[in-house]
């Protein structure tokens, strides 16, 4: 698995969901995490969740930290909401070391009562992919500055939560390659 934290600003408008991305963007052809911070303005054309699609739902945010996933070990849609769930309870990990009232409900975390977190999981015939971002700063929902998390501390939490996933899979990597299948002697 590669991380990769862009030092440059980079605007999310759902395309960057498609498999291989981070191949088009930076040649990587492993399992990755590619980590930056941006405005996200999701047009319906990109939508994955067809609930949000049927609603007209507006997923807008005019700055926000992305965290892109990829795993090419299986195409399992059970899996990869399963891994986002993970990624989910990790954020919340390192977001409560800054501000102990932040609650998780499936795949969403909440400051206040107020949704600071967007993700979608999904399949290609190629991969999973997993799109989380968090709320910077926003008029309406929760945000990173209500927490009291702003200047330096952001880069700080971006690179925390991306090096997590990547120490957490690198760690369940090692753990596969050192047990041996039950039955086997």
């Amino acid at each position: 698995m590669e991380c990769i934290i862009l030092d440059e600003q980079l605007d999310y408008d759902g395309s960057q969901i498609s498999s291989l991305w981070a191949y088009n963007l930076v040649d990587i052809q492993n399992d990755s995490i590619i980590a930056f911070r941006g405005a996200c303005d999701v047009k319906l054309e990109h939508m994955i969740d067809l609930e949000d699609k049927k609603q007209g739902d507006v997923i807008f945010s005019t700055d926000m930290l992305h965290f892109i996933i990829e795993h090419f070990d299986s195409t399992d849609l059970k899996l990869v909401y399963a891994r986002q769930r993970l990624f989910t309870a990790i954020v919340l990990e390192v977001l409560s070391s800054y501000f102990s009232g932040i609650r998780r409900s499936g795949d969403d975390l909440f400051i206040n009562d107020k949704k600071l977190t967007i993700s979608i999981a999904s399949t290609s015939a190629v991969s999973q992919k997993i799109h989380f971002a968090i709320n910077v700063v926003h008029d309406f929902y929760g945000d990173l500055t209500e927490m009291g998390i702003f200047g330096y501390m952001i880069n700080d939490v971006l690179c925390e939560i991306a090096e997590s996933y990547f120490a957490e899979f690198t760690d369940i990597e090692n753990d596969l390659r050192k047990s041996r299948p039950l039955d086997v002697v």
